[in-house]
């Protein structure tokens, strides 16, 4: 099953964003390389797709996991997690409709 994990940055967080970045993208990926990634990307700060110093209010994730409990787990590990990127997280069953 699909799951959404919507990531929700601490003010003034663009600094360790950035630092945590390479990480967070590798772990990504290797979601991507098993097939497993449907989306992922930021939430800019400002109506820009590059919003320079305003940096970005959160992420967006939605991947396959076998259940709600891995899919927290994968969540509780990301680099955005554990340098405090990130207020909050929020992980939640998806269901695709569309396309």
């Amino acid at each position: 099953m699909h799951y959404a994990i919507i990531g929700t940055d601490q003010d003034e967080s663009l600094e360790a964003r950035i630092s945590a970045r390479p990480e967070h993208l590798r772990r990504l990926e290797k979601l991507k390389d098993e097939g497993r990634l449907l989306l992922a990307g930021p939430f800019p700060a400002i109506d820009s797709e590059e919003p320079g110093p305003a940096g970005f209010t959160g992420s967006l994730i939605v991947a396959e996991f076998p259940d709600l409990k891995s899919a927290k787990a994968w969540a509780d590990q990301d680099p955005y997690t554990l340098t405090g990127v990130y207020a909050c997280v929020t992980v939640t069953p998806f269901k695709k409709v569309l396309p």
